[in-house]
């Protein structure tokens, strides 16, 4: 188990590399996102979701349209998110490309992911990692995004206990040798918060109740490999917006809109996995 998410992380970790030199003004967000997904399966995963590209304000769960033609401009800040799973064990890393002039939120981030996992080894809560994010964040007159959170994973699960919160809870889990986890500060000038809006391309199977229209019905048998991961609408041969929009409001897919921040302002983002050993966290992306 263990060695698959590795062998995903270590995916991971190349790829990270890779998709940094590809963000530049006037490439189109499509391109990168159809090459992060290829190259996994290039390497020997697949991909555990989408791959996010999330610009400014926008925090999470954005990825291109089918024919998309938004280009990266001079000024951006760029989320990549990337996830990879071999048979279902799932690694999962973020980090920020700025093209423009944001260096501080870039820098906060990633200090506060460096400074939650060096805290981490067992026995010490999931809240003390919080803390460390938040004190960052803080530190630079920033805010974490309170309501994105880090995350465990279980198979064919890319968000699962333990919840890792991006600030200090009253009650946090126990860290234990052996966990596996995803560590996630986001951080804005703004809020501190994020709320959805209306754009959405990412979607997942909740439930396997029978439908009764056939174009449902091809949906849902070309969505079955995924299991429960996000898949995204431009991977499905015939997209059908009214059906799609049906089988969530009947229970049967749910829906990730995307998630931005509340006053329009700029959020950065650092994630890597980790796994608790004895001595500490060792990263795996």
């Amino acid at each position: 188990m263990m060695e698959k998410h590795e062998k995903a992380g270590e995916i991971l970790k190349q790829l990270r590399d890779e998709v940094v030199k590809l963000v530049k003004p006037g490439v189109k967000m499509l391109e990168v996102a159809e090459f992060v997904e290829n190259r996994i399966a290039e390497l020997g995963a697949e991909p555990a979701f989408p791959c996010n590209i999330s610009l400014n304000e926008d925090a999470a769960h954005c990825t291109p349209s089918k024919n998309d033609q938004r280009v990266f401009r001079e000024g951006d800040l760029v989320k990549i998110d990337i996830g990879a799973h071999v048979d279902g064990f799932i690694a999962d890393t973020a980090l920020t490309v700025n093209l423009g002039d944001h260096d501080e939120l870039v820098e906060c981030a990633e200090l506060a992911l460096k400074r939650a996992i060096e805290v981490i080894e067992p026995g010490i809560t999931t809240s003390e990692i919080g803390e460390q994010i938040e004190s960052v964040a803080k530190e630079f007159g920033f805010r974490p995004v309170y309501n994105l959170t880090g995350h465990g994973f279980m198979p064919y699960v890319a968000h699962a206990p333990p919840t890792i919160y991006n600030y200090r809870v009253e009650k946090g889990v126990k860290v234990e040798e052996g966990m596996i986890f995803a560590i996630e500060p986001f951080i804005t000038s703004g809020a501190g918060r994020v709320s959805e809006r209306a754009e959405t391309e990412i979607y997942s199977v909740i439930s396997s109740k029978p439908v009764r229209m056939r174009m449902a019905r091809e949906i849902l048998s070309e969505v079955e490999k995924y299991r429960t991961l996000p898949f995204a609408k431009r991977w499905l041969r015939n997209p059908r917006e009214i059906i799609i929009s049906k089988l969530v409001r009947d229970g049967v897919l749910r829906a990730y809109p995307v998630l931005t921040e509340i006053k329009k302002e700029p959020v950065s983002q650092a994630e890597h996995t980790v796994v608790v050993e004895e001595s500490g966290a060792r990263i795996i992306t």
